[in-house]
């Protein structure tokens, strides 16, 4: 092992020993040095997501974060490549904001059960059925969607967004339980359209008591967390602080102490002192912020890590360097009427 290899196999050691596997610390401080030289030939910067696996969030991104973090770097950078470790929604955004850059994504399998919920047709569909309704959608979602849009939002600013049109009513796209939690907070009765356009919910167009309209799309794995997996967590640990993400269950983050982006959930760790803490979140994640927190009890139950996310490897990462593979493109006509809708998501913060 070179210098440089070994003073990153060092820093991982002491960061992850706890959590990876010795060897696969070895091989990949290997792998980092290329990319890292890599880089510097390429004059790219890499965007790592708070849910990449942990060996390459302490390796070789130039900046974590969040959806809103890392939209804000994309937005700043002055490389001329941008390298997205994250899923291909978060590129697509990369891309809206930097169109003179070459934005490259390392897997070509990174989608999104949530961003595949929606289509362009079905935001047409809505603003025909609810005319004037100005519509607000989750950066979770592809370039042709937000162009239908006109203002994105993260889960961290979703409630500052929506209060923010000073609208009688908005449609809030395309997260279920996100939209239900921002109704559950801004007071809002929220009504759910079908594909076909009628009403579902309510039974009737009528939208006198109607404030926001949702949408029946759902992120994969906070789904699948339940207010029973948190009742057992309780029984063996009453006093564990369990932090939940707002693309959970309503239910769910009812029964939580704590809901808020991931980057929130972050700064809730840091800044607490509870005995134990549970994250109701993609299980990467929570190793990386065991990791950061060495001195913090992390219980590791309800885990579920994202299929599309885990598609993201350290080798594709150098790959995409190497092959300048897999490009994100999007027609222009799109890409710009999707940049006004971000660009207004980024100015209010």
């Amino acid at each position: 092992m070179d210098q440089e290899a070994n003073q990153i196999y060092e820093k991982l050691k002491n960061k992850l020993g706890k959590i990876v596997p010795d060897v696969e610390l070895v091989i990949k401080s290997q792998i980092a040095v290329e990319i890292n030289e890599l880089k510097k030939q390429r004059n790219a910067v890499i965007l790592g997501h708070n849910y990449m696996e942990p060996v390459l969030f302490y390796s070789v991104p130039d900046f974590t974060g969040d959806s809103l973090d890392l939209s804000r770097k994309a937005a700043q950078t002055d490389k001329d490549v941008i390298v997205f470790c994250g899923v291909r929604f978060m590129a697509e955004t990369a891309k809206i904001l930097n169109p003179s850059r070459t934005v490259l994504l390392p897997s070509n399998k990174a989608g999104c059960s949530l961003a595949a919920s929606i289509t362009a047709e079905d935001v047409r569909m809505l603003r025909n059925k609810f005319p004037g309704v100005p519509v607000v959608t989750y950066v979770n979602t592809y370039a042709d969607v937000k162009a239908e849009s006109d203002i994105c939002c993260t889960s961290s600013n979703a409630i500052a967004v929506v209060e923010s049109l000073h609208a009688d009513t908005v449609i809030f796209l395309p997260d279920e339980y996100l939209a239900k939690n921002v109704a559950n907070e801004t007071g809002k009765h929220i009504i759910f359209p079908t594909v076909s356009g009628t009403v579902a919910s309510a039974g009737t167009d009528n939208l006198l008591d109607v404030q926001m309209i949702g949408w029946h799309g759902r992120c994969e794995v906070h789904e699948k967390f339940t207010v029973q997996d948190i009742e057992t967590v309780r029984a063996q640990f009453p006093d564990v602080a369990i932090l939940a993400h707002p693309e959970c269950s309503p239910e769910v983050v009812a029964a939580s102490n704590f809901s808020g982006s991931t980057n929130a959930l972050i700064r809730y760790v840091q800044q607490s002192n509870a005995p134990q803490y549970l994250l109701l979140t993609e299980c990467s994640m929570g190793d990386n912020i065991a990791a950061a927190n060495p001195e913090k009890d992390m219980l590791r139950l309800c885990m579920v890590r994202c299929p599309h996310m885990n598609t993201i490897t350290m080798e594709d990462t150098r790959d995409a360097l190497k092959l300048n593979r897999y490009v994100i493109d999007i027609p222009e006509e799109i890409r710009v009427r999707a940049f006004q809708a971000v660009d207004r998501m980024i100015k209010i913060g």
